[in-house]
């Protein structure tokens, strides 16, 4: 598998976790986790990706490509795309 694709599957992954756990970030209790507890969490492992794609990027090729703002907005969209499925299954689905 080539590096995309595993950051991909993994920024897929990170999407869809604050959804799946009544925990923040699966450690500090809550008693009740809503929608506003899961978008932090969101947000902070849109960052922790983004840190993990741009080590993979320097490490690959000994440099980093500068972004504009439409590479973040992009990347922010895509990653929202990415937490439907957990967003559908904690709101719409579980009991």
């Amino acid at each position: 598998m080539s590096a995309n694709l595993v950051l991909v599957l993994l920024a897929l992954l990170a999407a869809n976790l604050p959804w799946f756990s009544g925990k923040l970030f699966y450690v500090i209790p809550l008693k009740k986790k809503n929608i506003g507890w899961c978008l932090l969490e969101l947000l902070v492992l849109y960052f922790v990706i983004g840190g993990v794609a741009w080590l993979v990027e320097r490490s690959s090729t000994g440099q980093v490509a500068q972004q504009t703002w439409e590479f973040y907005a992009t990347t922010v969209s895509l990653f929202i795309v990415f937490a439907f499925p957990g967003f559908v299954w904690r709101t719409m689905w579980r009991k």
